[in-house]
Formats: C-alpha cells, structure tokens, sequence
C-alpha cells in the first residue's frame, strides 16, 4: 500500500507543469476555436456573396427582351407637341407645371401649357408605351374619359382614333374634342 501512496503523490514540480499544461492545452482549444469560427464565418459570407450574384445574375436573365419595335430611342429624347382640348365647344386649358413636383416626370408642361405645349423629356431608352396622349394624361392626374364622353381626335389635321395609345411625335397638332 505504501507503493501505490507514493505513485499517487505528486511533487509541487509535477503540479505545476501539468497545470502549466493544461493552460497551454486550453490556449491551444481557444486558439483553434476562434480560428474554426473565423472560417464558418468567412464561408457564410462568401455564401451571401455567391447566392446575392447569382440572384442578380437570375434577375437580369430573367428579364423579358424589350422588342425593337417598342423603342423609341436608346439615347433620350426631347419632344414638343401641342395639344388642345375642347369640350362641349369651349377651349379647355390644362394647367402649367403638371407633372412637375418632387420627382420630375418625363411627360410634363411649363409655363408655355397656355400655348397647349407638352414636354417629352427623358434620358436613356425611351419605349413606345412613355410617349403616349395616355402619359400625359397620367401626368395630369386625369383620366382621357373624364372630360367627356363621345371624344374624337385629330393629330396633324387627320383624324385618328388611338386616343390615350396615341404616340406622340415632336411638332404633333393633336386635337381633342369631346361632347
């Protein structure tokens, strides 16, 4: 019994390095640990990076082909047609700076509205569906209807039956006159 009393006790030496080693052995676990999380985070991130491309890259492919007979232009444009409205006989004149406010509207009028000018100002592409009588209306806040009812329209003098999907040109006369 003595034997196994004198395995059992441990020198102040002893104590010490095991406990010396145990304090490196948890250095060491804390050490490794902090580099595992730096590398899951490293990968998590690169993964929200990875799935954010491929989401646009989806997005941007995905996007259905605007046809060529939809544009207008690819440079912007700067139109000025003119427009009158009548109803029941009387001149209506629509009001100055519509579409004009805090965001500035690529269909909109200026203080020559009097004169019945509408402005087309827009910058890149240019679709068909952005020069329309339509647009202009939106603009106003009106409806092409909501002036009257049995409406006919003339653009250059011819008469033409497009209405809100007319296209407007630059230097159009377009009339409206409603019932």
């Amino acid at each position: 019994m003595e034997n196994n009393q004198s395995d059992e006790v441990i020198s102040k030496k002893e104590r010490r390095e095991r406990k010396q080693q145990a304090k490196l052995e948890a250095r060491n676990s804390a050490v490794q640990n902090r580099r595992m999380a730096k590398a899951l985070q490293w990968i998590g991130w690169s993964a929200v990076g990875a799935a954010s491309i491929a989401g646009v890259t989806w997005f941007v492919i995905s996007q259905p082909k605007i046809p060529e007979s939809e544009i207008i232009s690819r440079n912007g444009l700067h139109w000025h047609p003119k427009l009158e409205i009548y109803v029941k006989g009387e001149k209506v004149e629509f009001p100055a700076n519509i579409g004009i406010g805090a965001t500035h509207q690529p269909v909109h009028t200026h203080e020559d509205a009097t004169e019945g000018v509408v402005h087309l100002e827009m910058q890149g592409l240019v679709r068909t569906r952005d020069i329309t009588l339509g647009q202009f209306f939106k603009s106003w806040g009106k409806d092409i209807g909501s002036l009257g009812t049995n409406v006919t329209m003339t653009v250059n003098g011819q008469e033409n039956t497009d209405l809100e999907n007319y296209q407007m040109q630059d230097s159009d006369q377009i009339v409206l006159r409603y019932e």
